[in-house]
């Protein structure tokens, strides 16, 4: 008996026209590859919602694995908004953690002391 035929641990995979496992032997995918089809062709039988999540996980893994981010120069940035660092630093000046503007002469705490002044007589 082939192992593809017998299933152990629930029978999840029995009534599929092709088991996920010989799909991902037969095209030699990669571990990452072959639980993402996994997850995705099992979840309406186990797992539900979790199992496309998992599923998710594997190609968020593969996403990095294969097609790393390289993150932009500061130049890039500016260039990809159609400005120059100059005309950034003047149309948004610095603002503080709650995304605020904050006068550049004015000191974090002197700052932080006239928000919470300003938020107590609201």
């Amino acid at each position: 008996m082939s192992a593809y035929k017998k299933q152990i641990g629930g029978s999840h995979y029995k009534n599929m026209k092709i088991q996920p496992s010989k799909f991902i032997n037969d095209n030699k995918l990669l571990f990452a590859e072959g639980n993402a089809i996994k997850y995705i062709c099992r979840h309406k039988q186990k797992g539900e919602r979790q199992d496309l999540e998992k599923a998710k996980h594997y190609i968020d893994m593969i996403l990095e694995r294969d097609y790393p981010l390289i993150p932009m120069t500061e130049e890039e940035e500016y260039r990809n908004a159609g400005i120059t660092k100059e005309e950034a630093e003047r149309t948004y000046p610095p603002q503080n953690s709650w995304g605020m503007i904050k006068p550049s002469e004015t000191s974090n705490k002197d700052w932080i002391k006239g928000y919470k002044e300003w938020k107590n007589k609201s």
